[in-house]
């Protein structure tokens, strides 16, 4: 028997990435053919045509193949040669082989993950660590009930559509839990009422730094409680900044009334002052510190957000303390951390988020120059990101507060209010995601536009059924699954015992219909990209028809449906396969091994900052439950006016962006550019060092925004692809 070399891999169903063999397909057809009458078997040639057939085509194939797909085409290419008989042995001998495989389906993936074979779950999260035992734990319990969630806890639809890309069911390996998805942690009721954190009773902090310290213990808890992200504001902890001053005055009148020094005003302010701003350095190194160095029980650093915003808090003395936190954190970040060859590199967390309003988008406002310190911290680091409070207001009900972990933000609801009669936020969270495939919907109506809505409405109440599902699933949750979530004050003030119900509807909590690849949709039913004036017109009759179903099934229910921009970091490259293998390459469409994030403009799509910013602004005002742009721009840290135009065109025309930039460093030769993405002999994409061409991951430090977040552990194939054809905005 001859075969053909083929440079191509197979991801077997456990995970793990295995080169092609065509004996294997040889050795298989081979044996369904003894089993069978020799009238009706297939000769040496056909034998040997029917894995010459299979091979050809993996070695065509633009991504990695499954074993599924290779199992379809050899009973596709046994058909072809009329061997019927041979082909239904195979069938059978397949059949038999899953239904084994289905008695323990969770065996072969925990074994591969343990020994770090399983490529998916090694670039699912690009800031987990899949060598490490406290992720690898986290992931052996996902397998189980990921597995759960398959086989006893889901319709079968809903799982078949999930599996084969037509939806994305979010987050399964934490679905048998009953945890949720991200949240707004009132850091406000539990830094100034207490809290219980592991059964121990923590009062009202009596200084900034000890506040900053209980902050990072809470972080850690709800994130040890929950699979997504959250978020705690600056100005919760800017009245301690006074608490501090008070008790330093104490403490310094006393001090120089025992040694007989002069008690003069002037002196004790400059002392009392100076000893604060090392305090609020030290309270701020504590939080950045800490929040990078735990980690919590998924394996990861815990996926936190700081927001700041100047306006949260009275004009005055509190306002301006809360100026020198934001300065601190700002200071701190830039520098960056050391990596454990004692380099500064960018950390991914926290995220930052720093509000764009009246006193500090222009030059003569009071905080101008806390603006610049963020744009310089933006061309260094990547962060802060910005919110508009300018646009916000306008899209928000006049609200303007922070989102849940990257991008998840809740709505204004007139039925969630705090005792001062203002709007709620803090305290609330997010229930779920199911994400809708665009593309899927497109390429399944073959460019005919009365299908394409009539299969759109399938889908979405396929998506509809599905978080129903995750609503049903967190219902009936007592609170002690949580105490730091549901009793001590994180979301909610709950008795023990009580079930979490109420906090699932009227608007205190909200569920997301997320959507993924608008602009592939429009290049398969028009031809065209959705940045032209007709792509653009179907595009906003897609999205509005998103929120008029969110809106139908919210009245309906009481519960808050709102529609979400997805950001997809391992399930781009997923959907992208599934439509590969359904449909085959489409130009523009499945042509690439990654499908475009919610609304954004294509990567590859030549276009300006500004346009961009513009265009894609008014697909965020109709994603209320979640959105970010951002803008890809080279290295800023030399243009600093640039990096403060796109800010402030981001005031005026955009609720919430980020500045991509690039932050590297190579560990052999000390080169600070941008590491570059290079194809291998065998066509995989590596990461590799232009100065000294060193590829070993283990020797550079790369961070990149994925999906609102950066990310620093690396990719999946799909999005290391999607990374390197980005094209500069600006």
């Amino acid at each position: 028997m001859e075969t053909l070399q083929v440079n191509t891999n197979v991801i077997k169903r456990s995970g793990e990435e295995v080169p092609f063999h065509e004996e294997k397909i040889y050795n298989a057809v081979a044996k369904a053919n003894k089993e069978v009458d020799p009238i009706h078997r297939l000769n040496e040639y056909q034998l040997q045509a029917v894995a010459d057939n299979v091979s050809k085509w993996a070695a065509q194939s633009t991504h990695a193949v499954s074993v599924e797909d290779i199992q379809d085409m050899v009973e596709k290419s046994i058909m072809e040669m009329r061997g019927y008989e041979v082909a239904q042995k195979y069938v059978r001998y397949r059949y038999k082989r899953e239904i084994a495989r289905k008695s323990n389906t969770t065996d072969d993936g925990i074994l591969a993950l343990i020994d770090n074979l399983n490529e998916e779950v090694n670039q699912e999260n690009s800031n987990k660590n899949p060598v490490i035992n406290s992720t690898q734990r986290d992931y052996m319990a996902g397998e189980v009930s990921k597995d759960l969630t398959k086989r006893v806890l889901l319709p079968e639809d809903i799982v078949r559509a999930h599996e084969e890309g037509i939806i994305h069911f979010h987050d399964s390996d934490y679905f048998a839990q009953r945890e949720h998805n991200c949240d707004l942690i009132d850091l406000e009721d539990m830094l100034q009422n207490g809290t219980v954190i592991s059964e121990t009773m923590i009062e009202k902090p009596h200084s900034f730094y000890t506040a900053c310290n209980v902050t990072t213990q809470i972080v850690a808890q709800v994130a040890s409680n929950q699979y997504g992200g959250q978020s705690f504001t600056l100005s919760h902890l800017a009245p301690f900044v006074d608490v501090s001053r008070q008790k330093i005055r104490r403490q310094v009148i006393a001090e120089r009334t025992e040694c007989g020094e002069s008690l003069d005003p002037e002196i004790i302010h400059k002392v009392v002052e100076r000893r604060l701003h090392e305090e609020i350095k030290s309270g701020i190194q504590t939080i950045q510190y800490q929040l990078i160095t735990l980690m919590t029980c998924n394996g990861q650093a815990p996926f936190v957000t700081m927001f700041m915003y100047l306006d949260e808090v009275p004009d005055g003395q509190t306002r301006d303390d809360l100026a020198a936190i934001i300065r601190e954190v700002l200071v701190q970040r830039m520098q960056g951390v050391k990596n454990e060859k004692g380099v500064w590199i960018t950390p991914a967390f926290p995220k930052l988020i720093y509000v764009l309003d009246k006193d500090n988008i222009t030059e003569d406002s009071k905080y101008w120059e806390l603006t610049k310190l963020a744009a310089e911290c933006t061309a260094k680091r990547m962060v802060p990101d910005y919110i508009s409070a300018k646009i916000m207001r306008e899209l928000k009900n006049g609200e303007v507060y922070p989102c849940m972990g990257c991008r998840s933000f809740l709505t204004v609801e007139d039925s969630q209010r705090n005792a001062d009669g203002s709007h709620k936020f803090y305290g609330r969270f997010n229930q779920g995601v199911v994400t809708i495939n665009l593309v899927d919907v497109a390429c399944s109506s073959y460019g005919d536009m009365d299908k394409f809505w009539k299969i759109l409405d399938e889908r979405l109440e396929l998506c509809h059924r599905a978080l129903r599902c995750r609503h049903e699933r967190l219902k009936g949750t007592l609170s002690d699954a949580a105490p730091i979530l549901w009793q001590n004050g994180a979301l909610a003030r709950l008795k023990p015992g009580e079930k979490i119900d109420k906090l699932l509807y009227n608007g205190y909590s909200t569920i997301s219909l997320g959507y993924a690849g608008l602009s592939e949709m429009c290049w398969r039913m028009l031809g065209k990209s959705h940045t032209t004036p007709e792509g653009e017109e179907f595009a906003l009759k897609v999205m509005q028809k998103l929120n008029d179903k969110c809106k139908e099934w919210r009245e309906a229910e009481n519960i808050s449906y709102s529609v979400y921009g997805t950001p997809m970091e391992s399930t781009t490259y997923k959907f992208a396969k599934c439509l590969q293998r359904r449909f085959g390459i489409i130009p523009h469409v499945t042509d690439k091994n990654y499908i475009t994030n919610s609304y954004h403009v294509h990567v590859t799509e030549q276009i300006d900052a500004f346009s961009k910013l513009k265009f894609e602004a008014q697909f965020q005002k109709l994603s209320p439950g979640g959105a970010i742009s951002y803008v890809e721009v080279p290295n800023m840290q030399n243009n600093i006016p640039a990096v403060l135009s796109i800010m402030k065109y981001i005031y005026d025309n955009i609720m919430y962006a980020e500045l991509n930039t690039k932050s590297d460093y190579c560990e052999v030769c000390g080169y600070d550019g941008e590491i570059k993405i290079v194809e291998d002999k065998n066509g995989k994409l590596v990461w590799e060092c232009p100065n000294c061409g060193n590829r070993d991951q283990h020797k550079m430090a790369v961070a990149r925004r994925t999906c609102g977040y950066i990310g620093t552990q690396f990719w999946n194939q799909g999005r290391t692809q999607e990374i390197r054809d980005r094209v500069l905005h600006l």
